[in-house]
């Protein structure tokens, strides 16, 4: 017996000096960055490493105290899940585990005591963690139910200490038109939509089934900030909005169309109680550094007028780069000048009407007690790809969110396949191992399609009116304009299309699986042979192959709705 004792307590030991080896080996693992950084340009002595690829449509990101990762996904995978658990068991800084889980899609993502919070276009939910294991608890907790509706429905938050969640709700429309996103309409005066949307509302994170109150409200007048943190340096919230669109496009006598490049800027945010930016009264002119009315509310491009006296940004980006997560940095890993300074992931522009799209890079503020303290810069770039961008579905990545791993190292999700980057710094210099593989560096943008002569009419109507929202390639806006290529709405039932153009459309459809939502205004003023050609070069071009419409058809459609 006793022998049996003795021989059972050397093998705990045996074990014991064996797992101590294996950990101490794992710690020991150099982790070195890809060859090109997976696709992406860095500062000197810093790498990247491609830690999991082709997740799905990513948005947010969030990393646990031991290196778990979670992604929160826009879109359901083929399995039918919305978030995805990752995990590195070697220590090499690649993902060898990868979980599904939940069908809840959404933006945010957030780790906060003890539990997994996680939004969808009208609730927040939180799982509690459990010790050991990838994946939370199957419990879930519903805390909030936020107004429903179009627009902007992305449901980000932040956390203070003091037991605080302070959620986005963006706004429903561009301006608060009376006819949403139509040429010569004026704003709603009040703006009915400040009363439930364009601000940010303060919950409790412990409450279960809170319903959105205007008692809630924490600030107004931001359009929408799908980036929103809590800056624990100085006990504070900041945000970055979402300016508004179609400055040039819908007032041609007060903007040029280069000015509709990059006006109105994207505000960077200090945001304190009672706080009122302004919109849709108000938009930020990042040229003569002042918010001007905007002219849904009788602005010209240059009267500022109810906007003197509106809170200011701290700083401004040039315009329609979206900017969807904001981090401030923590760790010690970066050099000493990236402390407490702000990250931001900037997702692209979409909207620059045909021209070259901008954004796409993670750029980084310098910043100290709260303020910037230098100019800003790009940190991380080339996510788009090489060549120029005019469509922002040709994009080769997209980067979303952005978290930091206890290390100090900074995470990166894109949106367009599920790239994950795990950015480190490197003081002695950088040996580089082989290049991650994959099939989307190597992707260059598509050839410009060859319009057959008849449908030269047709093209030019798309080009006028069509373009900006669905792209020169017919591929849309991700969640907002949705594809024209190869879907039942395009290629199916006709009169269901040319009520499309004769009427507007504004509801939520979803086409191959994702969901898109903005504001199409009615075409009804195009004639019945614009509206015939424009179709027909829709359903001939960008590989589809329906029937022509013929302008009787039109004619017919118009009868009805009249």
């Amino acid at each position: 017996m006793k022998q049996s004792i003795f021989a059972a307590f050397i093998l705990l030991i045996c074990f014991s000096i064996i797992s101590c080896s294996v950990e101490n080996e794992k710690e020991k693992i150099q982790i070195n960055p890809d060859q090109d950084n997976g696709g992406i340009s860095l500062p000197e002595n810093f790498g990247a490493v491609v830690v999991a690829d082709s997740l799905g449509k990513g948005r947010h990101i969030v990393v646990n105290e031991n290196g778990d990762l979670y992604v929160h996904l826009s879109k359901l995978t083929d399995d039918g899940n919305g978030m995805v658990a990752l995990r590195d068991t070697t220590g090499d800084g690649r993902i060898d585990i990868k979980t599904g889980f939940s069908n809840v899609t959404g933006t945010g993502i957030e780790i906060h005591n003890g539990f997994l919070y996680y939004s969808s276009r009208t609730e927040i939910y939180r799982s509690p963690m459990v010790s050991g294991s990838l994946l939370p608890s199957d419990q879930v907790d519903t805390l909030v139910h936020l107004v429903d509706g179009g627009g902007h429905m992305e449901k980000t938050f932040a956390f203070d200490d003091k037991g605080n969640m302070y959620v986005n709700i963006g706004s429903e429309s561009n301006a608060c038109q009376v006819e949403k996103r139509t040429a010569g309409s004026p704003g709603i005066d009040p703006c009915i939509e400040l009363d439930t949307r364009a601000g940010i509302w303060k919950f409790d994170e412990n409450l279960l089934n809170q319903k959105q109150d205007i008692s809630m409200r924490y600030a107004t007048g931001i359009r929408n900030a799908v980036s929103v943190n809590w800056n624990k340096q100085v006990n504070k919230l900041f945000a970055l909005q979402h300016g508004r669109d179609d400055l040039h496009r819908f007032w041609p006598e007060f903007f040029t169309e280069e000015q509709n490049l990059d006006l109105p800027g994207e505000e960077f945010l200090e945001v304190e109680e009672g706080d009122d930016f302004g919109w849709p009264y108000c938009y930020w002119d990042i040229f003569d550094n002042k918010k001007k009315l905007n002219p849904e509310y009788g602005g010209d491009g240059i009267s500022t007028e109810r906007c003197s006296g509106i809170k200011e940004p701290i700083l401004a980006f040039p315009g329609h780069w979206a900017p969807n997560d904001l981090l401030f940095y923590k760790g010690d890993l970066f050099p000493a000048r990236y402390k407490n300074g702000a990250f931001i992931a900037f997702h692209g522009s979409w909207n620059r009407l045909g021209h070259e799209q901008a954004g796409y890079s993670v750029v980084f503020v310098p910043m100290k007690d709260g303020k910037p303290s230098g100019d800003w810069e790009i940190f991380a770039d080339g996510f788009k790809g090489s060549k120029p961008l005019e469509n922002s579905g040709d994009a080769v990545y997209r980067p979303c969110g952005l978290s930091e791993g206890p290390d100090g190292s900074l995470y990166i999700v894109d949106s367009q396949v599920g790239r994950v980057w795990r950015i480190l710094y490197y003081p002695d210099g950088i040996t580089t191992t082989k290049a991650s593989e994959s099939i989307t560096t190597l992707q260059a943008p598509k050839e410009e399609e060859v319009v057959n002569e008849s449908l030269i009419a047709g093209k030019t109507v798309y080009d006028m009116y069509c373009l900006p929202c669905h792209m020169s390639n017919g591929t849309g806006a991700p969640g907002m304009n949705p594809p024209l290529i190869g879907t039942e709405w395009v290629l199916g039932d006709k009169e269901r299309l040319i009520r499309v153009v004769l009427l507007g459309f504004s509801e939520p459809v979803e086409i191959q699986g994702e969901i898109y939502q903005n504001v199409m205004a009615s075409h009804s003023f195009l004639s019945d042979q614009q509206i015939a050609d424009v179709l027909t070069f829709v359903r001939q071009s960008f590989g589809n192959n329906a029937s022509e419409i013929v302008p009787d058809e039109v004619k017919a459609v118009r009868a009805k709705i009249k």
